[in-house]
């Protein structure tokens, strides 16, 4: 069997995927990823309990990552507006900085991979916009869908 993009058309021409006629199932997807921090930043800001001016870096982390996966269908622009019946999102420090992990759940006619990446990807980026004033160097790395349950067909990295 051939494959082929499914936002394309027969012409070519972009467009949303049609779920009208798909069972709505349980579906679950989860997303990691990581913050590379200079270990001297992350030596003073784990002094202060990792929280900045701007307020706990993980609870902000969490809270924007949060936001973007209710939202994903506002940013990527074939995605669709699906119920997000959980949004979990974990963060945790080492010596190399931060990973992220994100867990979504829905019962919908179409999969959270869209809106587990985007949370990473938004808690990664509020890490960085908490802690750029220490340092702008930082790197956002390994970025991947892990795994997701439900619809067609499952994915276990």
């Amino acid at each position: 069997m051939e494959k082929k993009l499914s936002h394309l058309d027969k012409d070519g021409m972009p467009g949303m995927v049609d779920v009208s006629d798909k069972k709505i199932t349980s579906r679950i997807a989860s997303a990691s990823g990581r913050i590379k921090i200079d270990a001297s930043v992350m030596e003073l800001l784990a002094k202060d309990g990792f929280h900045t001016k701007k307020g706990s870096i993980a609870q902000i982390a969490v809270i924007a990552g949060t936001m973007a996966v209710k939202n994903t269908y506002n940013t990527i622009p074939l995605c669709h507006q699906i119920p997000i019946s959980s949004c979990k999102i974990f963060i945790e420090p080492n010596e190399e900085g931060f990973t992220i992990n994100c867990i979504v759940k829905t019962n919908s006619q179409t999969g959270v991979e869209m809106e587990a990446l985007h949370g990473v990807t938004t808690a990664s980026l509020t890490i960085y916009d908490m802690c750029k004033a220490l340092s702008h160097d930082m790197e956002i790395l390994d970025v991947r869908l892990d795994r997701k349950e439900g619809g067609k067909q499952d994915f276990v990295r």
